[in-house]
């Protein structure tokens, strides 16, 4: 899918700040900024790699212009105090964003596009610069200021004493460690032959070799200095510190072709020195992304594009999921909720089945870790995550071929582990009841995921016997017997007990009122009323806990009440508790978090319980396509373009918050469409038709700030359906 701004799109910064691009690798390196390239949050920098240590930020900003007859034009900004400053945006022409961002800009005759891609397996970010116009204009010089924060994603810096200024000539460039405990970053510069000029840099300056000047010449000036007082207006309208200072080593210079031929300049910047040929790595690495690219059209490819972007490999080799850009980590709940979608729904069947080694590797007590440590200090601290893996595990079964045969190799042991280990109790106020039933935590920890606390105390207290968790605990009890009978052993569990469970789960927790639904969580011989999205699972999962004769008016009720065009909301508006905005400072949006907030990952159950109890299956699919068309005509071109936020708020006009890229935002919601096209085919076919001539031809009163995207239709994203 190609999201394409125009000039009066670009200039209009109000609304052009807002849109964020991303590129990330399978290292978990990323880059990333709003569409004119001026950083708006702490997280965004054009090169962030994923050390041992977490993700930093090595190269936050270039700051670029073009100098020649005595003049020099800026094309970059930043913001600092009441200014963006350079004011290279107003010379903004076009920004596209296809399988990497383009920018184009424009002086007079003279246009300079920027173009940056992120290589695969690499901390590497290659830049390439492209310059026409007519024969008459003076040489040109592009002249870049690297600006390093050299620091944690969540941190920011300051002018200090500490940072080592010194620069070793590299090549085409220079290279610069500031701080003996990150990686040391390398700048280089190539002409249209790709070939780096290599010249000598001291204090005083640089000088350019003659074998240089003859393809391109290129200097580098060390000038240590700081870029002070940078703001990140995201940063405080979400109550964080939001001013740092950035650090310059010098300024590198590179003479661009002579017009009107014109030509490439290439710029590399990466942890390690470059001594391929820029322009064939350019050329390399631009033909992978467009292959994969290609691989699949439809909005279903574009969320199996979207969703390759938070599968990788962790600097001591193991396989996981980035929960959400620009943040989050890896979490084991969100992993195993995500892939599904983002593994076997979308053609990466053999990470997910290595991400499920891995994980199995880690349970204990049969508990699934929370959050992964690179240490192996890993967070034990989720009742659910260990209930996911049975989930995902089911998926895979289903789609992966022999995927039966992998999962006795390799999952059954695991699957087993987490049984007993339920059954044996593994603490944090974890067991199963005489009746079956799984009650989890107390007054003082959140174990599901409505986790949110303020000033320690739990926004939604859910210690208990949660509905959600039942649903899940059952599931994975019916599974893992399926499993033994297809492997020829024991039950784990029986029908008969199973029976048991099903009967006290709907004793505790059906409420008659307005039709019948789940309550949410049954504590203390009482049951909490509130109309949460929490019971859609007990429809949803491939083994429902819920006997079919209730299962509709649970559907009935969560669309009534919670379904929104981007996802379920967290709680009933008409509730006393609900909160229909996810704003403010950390405090205010913990608040909110699962007080009303919508969740866009929540879509994937509800459509298999919808799938599951629709009597008028073409209609229901109709009905659900039409709700959450402005989640694809209207969000894939805002935010974080291409992908699926974190949340949104509960009430009109719905907006988004949180992580820009959320893994299982577009896992569940690529689950969705998946499941739709299969179950109506010819109403997927000829809604998503609209969806494409909608986001081609947006409507917009003034015309101005829109993004217009197109996409290819007829090619489903890889992966087989269940």
């Amino acid at each position: 899918m190609r999201f394409s701004f125009d000039k009066a799109a670009c200039q209009n910064t109000r609304r052009a700040l807002h849109r964020e691009w991303l590129l990330a690798n399978e290292r978990g390196d990323c880059s990333g900024s709003s569409i004119l390239c001026c950083n708006t949050r702490k997280y965004h920098g054009l090169l962030i790699v994923n050390t041992p240590h977490g993700r930093h930020v090595l190269l936050s900003a270039l700051e670029e212009s073009v100098c020649g007859g005595d003049r020099e034009f800026f094309f970059s900004t930043r913001q600092h105090p009441g200014t963006l400053y350079p004011n290279g945006h107003e010379y903004l022409e076009a920004f596209q964003l296809d399988q990497w961002p383009q920018s184009t800009y424009r002086v007079g005759e003279v246009s300079l596009s920027r173009e940056m891609l992120l290589a695969r397996d690499k901390s590497l970010l290659l830049v390439r610069y492209e310059l026409r116009g007519p024969e008459d204009i003076p040489p040109l010089t592009l002249r870049l200021k690297p600006l390093l924060a050299y620091r944690n994603i969540h941190a920011l810096t300051r002018a200090n004493p500490a940072l080592r200024a010194d620069t070793i000539a590299v090549p085409g460039g220079f290279s610069i460690r500031p701080y003996e405990s990150l990686p040391p970053l390398y700048i280089q510069a190539a002409g249209d032959s790709g070939k780096a000029c290599s010249m000598a840099v001291n204090a005083e300056g640089a000088t350019t070799s003659e074998k240089c000047r003859q393809h391109a010449s290129a200097s580098f000036v060390a000038e240590p200095d700081w870029c002070r007082n940078v703001e990140y207006f995201e940063e405080r309208e979400r109550g964080f510190d939001d001013s740092e200072d950035l650090f310059m080593p010098g300024t590198l210079e590179i003479a661009l072709p002579s017009l009107p031929q014109g030509g490439y300049v290439y710029v590399a910047a990466g942890t390690e020195a470059c001594g391929e040929n820029l322009r064939a790595l350019w050329e390399t690495e631009s033909r992978a992304h467009t292959d994969a690219h290609l691989a699949g059209g439809g909005l279903a490819g574009q969320l199996a594009q979207a969703g390759g972007q938070f599968c990788i490999t962790t600097p001591s080799g193991r396989s996981t999921v980035i929960a959400g850009y620009p943040w989050f980590d890896d979490w084991g709940r969100d992993t195993l909720i995500s892939l599904p979608g983002l593994a076997f729904y979308a053609g990466r069947e053999e990470f997910g089945l290595r991400v499920l080694a891995e994980v199995g590797r880690h349970i204990r007590n049969g508990l699934v870790p929370n959050m992964f440590s690179e240490s192996g200090e890993h967070a034990y601290n989720t009742v659910d995550a260990s209930l996911w893996y049975a989930f995902a595990l089911q998926q895979a079964i289903a789609i992966v071929p022999d995927g039966l045969a992998w999962a006795r190799q390799h999952a059954w042991d695991a699957l087993k582990a987490i049984i007993k280990g339920y059954r044996k109790g593994p603490g944090m106020g974890i067991f199963v009841d005489a009746e079956g039933l799984l009650h989890a935590g107390d007054a003082h920890t959140q174990l599901t995921w409505m986790d949110a606390q303020v000033n320690g105390c739990p926004v939604t207290p859910r210690h208990g016997c949660p509905v959600e968790i039942n649903a899940l605990w059952y599931n994975t009890l019916a599974f893992a017997d399926s499993l033994a009978a297809a492997f020829q052993e024991p039950l784990l569990t029986g029908e008969r007990q199973r029976a048991v469970m099903r009967d006290a789960f709907l004793l505790r927790f059906w409420a008659t009122e307005e039709g019948g639904y789940l309550g949410d969580v049954w504590r203390d011989g009482q049951l909490d009323r509130s109309v949460r999205p929490n019971q859609i699972f007990a429809v949803s999962l491939p083994h429902a806990v819920l006997a079919d004769d209730f299962q509709p008016q649970v559907v009935e009720c969560v669309r009534n009440r919670l379904l929104t065009p981007f996802g379920l909301r967290t709680l009933a508006p008409d509730a006393a508790a609900y909160k229909g905005r996810y704003e403010g400072n950390g405090e205010s949006r913990d608040a909110a978090y699962h007080q009303g907030t919508a969740w866009p990952w929540l879509l994937g159950h509800y459509t298999d319980a919808l799938l599951h109890t629709a009597w008028d299956l073409d209609g229901a699919v109709q009905g659900l396509l039409d709700m959450v068309t402005p989640l694809f005509c209207q969000h894939l071109c805002e935010a974080g373009l291409g992908s699926i936020s974190e949340v949104f708020d509960g009430s009109p006009p719905y907006n988004p918050g949180g992580c820009t890229a959320q893994a299982w935002s577009v896992a569940e919601c690529l689950r969705m469409l998946k499941k739709l096209q299969k179950a109506a085919p010819d109403v997927y076919a000829q809604w998503e038709q609209r969806v494409a001539h909608c986001l081609a031809h947006p409507a917009s009163g003034d015309k101005t700030g829109v993004c217009r995207a197109t996409m290819t239709l007829g090619v489903s994203a890889p992966g087989s359906e269940e």
